[in-house]
Formats: C-alpha cells, sequence, structure tokens
C-alpha cells in the first residue's frame, strides 16, 4: 500500500476502532490518575503476611455506635455476602469526624417507605490514608447503599474519606487492604466487591438509581477501568496472605 493511500485509510480506520471500543463498552483506566495514586506505593517491598498483619497494616480502631442508640436502636443481624465501596464527598470532614457523627446520630435521612428504614445513615468502616474506623459489627446491617435492597441487607459498607490534605491514592490502598481481609474474614469472594454504583436505588423520590460512587474509581460514572484497577489491588493484598486464623470484626 503506498503512503498516499495509507493517509487516506488512516482517518477511516481510527474512526472503526472507536466505534468498537465504544460499542464493547470498554474504557480505559484514567492512566494520568492511577499513577499519581501508584507513586504513593512500594509494591516491590510487600510480602507475605498473616490475617492478623494485613490488619495491623490497616490500621484498624474500633469506635462503634453503641447498641440501642441512633442508628443501632434496632438490632438488624445480617449474614455479610457483598463489600460495598464508598466515597464520602465530604471534603472538611474526616475517619474521626464521621465517627462522632455517627455515633452521636447526626446523619439523619428521612425514614419512609421506599427510602432509608431507620431515619439514619450507617455504615461498617471509614478509611482514610492513615486509620480505618470501624462503627458496626460486620454482622449487622448497615443503612448505606439501596434501602431495603441487598446492598444494605447482606453488604459490608466501607466509606473513603476525601478531606482536604488526605491522600487518597493511600486512601485507595487501605481499603483494598480492608476489603482483602473481609473476603478472607468472611468468605466474601473478590466478584462480590461492588461499588456503590452497583446497587439500584429503587424509589420514587430518585431519579437515577444508580449512584456516581466512589466517584474517583468510577470512569464516567461507571464501574469500567479504574474499578478494575481498584479489584487488582484488593486482589493483590488477598494473595498475600498466608492462611491461618483471623479477627471476627463482630
Amino acid at each position: 500500500m503506498n503512503s498516499a493511500r495509507a493517509r487516506l485509510l488512516l482517518p477511516f480506520v481510527l474512526m472503526v476502532v472507536v466505534v468498537v471500543i465504544a460499542a464493547c463498552g470498554v474504557a480505559p483506566v484514567n492512566r494520568s490518575r492511577v499513577a499519581q495514586w501508584e507513586s504513593r506505593y512500594n509494591d516491590a517491598f510487600l510480602g507475605r503476611v498473616t490475617p492478623e498483619q494485613l490488619l495491623q497494616e490497616v490500621n484498624l480502631r474500633i469506635d462503634l455506635i453503641p447498641p440501642g442508640t441512633a442508628g443501632r436502636k434496632i438490632f438488624r443481624p445480617m449474614k455479610p455476602r457483598y463489600i460495598t465501596i464508598h466515597s464520602t464527598q465530604n471534603y472538611s470532614g474526616d475517619a474521626y469526624n464521621h465517627a462522632l457523627a455517627l455515633k452521636r446520630g447526626a446523619l439523619r435521612a428521612t425514614k419512609r417507605r421506599g427510602g432509608n428504614r431507620i431515619g439514619y445513615l450507617t455504615w461498617h468502616f471509614t478509611t482514610q490514608a492513615n486509620v480505618a474506623i470501624q462503627h458496626l459489627p460486620c454482622r449487622e446491617q448497615g443503612e448505606h447503599a439501596d434501602f431495603d435492597g441487598p446492598g444494605n441487607n447482606y453488604s459490608i459498607g466501607i466509606e473513603m474519606c476525601e478531606h482536604r490534605g488526605n491522600d487518597i491514592g493511600l486512601t485507595i490502598d487501605k481499603t483494598a487492604r480492608l476489603a482483602a481481609y473481609l473476603m478472607y474474614t468472611y468468605s466474601i469472594p473478590l466478584s462480590h466487591v461492588v461499588p456503590h454504583y452497583h446497587w439500584p436505588r429503587i424509589s420514587p423520590y430518585i431519579k437515577d438509581p444508580h449512584k456516581n460512587c466512589p466517584h474517583f474509581l468510577l470512569d464516567g460514572g461507571r464501574p469500567r477501568g479504574t474499578w478494575q484497577w481498584f479489584l487488582n489491588r484488593v486482589n493483590l493484598h488477598y494473595n498475600r496472605l498466608i492462611p491461618g486464623p483471623a479477627r471476627n470484626l463482630g
């Protein structure tokens, strides 16, 4: 093929490639964003760990909502089958602020049919760069995903902090380590680690049932390349585990 003909065909070929990618629903990883996060990691120094050692890397702090108060007024048992990942979209509150708000019952929501069931928002863990705080036992339901759907009834909710000064890359990695530990402890498969987006919020009060959350791990508001990158991160830490006893987190 001569060079002139090649130049004529190039735009057509590029257009076909774009159409095929769009038709297949393939979205590339946001490389600039991911590269920035990965620059914060030292994966070359990662080794095998026991479940307890992985939990130490998470730096977990227990600060539960007291039973019988606020979002735990009623005991609602759960057998966890999923892990749901969120982002707070709160640019001033850190993990400790969220723990305090949950204990005080400050995160209120309208209790109504087809909406929030208890009048409060609750979830199980909040993560930031240097700590993860537990708010609910893992065998109690939270109110963080999809009202009376499986996201609330069967999933452990993790909120990632976004306050100013927090390192998002390290927060993501802390969350991945926590998710890997929870997978191991409660026999949850990687395919059941999902974004909040996964759970449709079926309600007459909500126009878009699929929330863009966690927004910085989604591409165009959907779980595509960047979400798969996060799942790979979770799997990396899960595969570091040496089989052994794991502390039950409720």
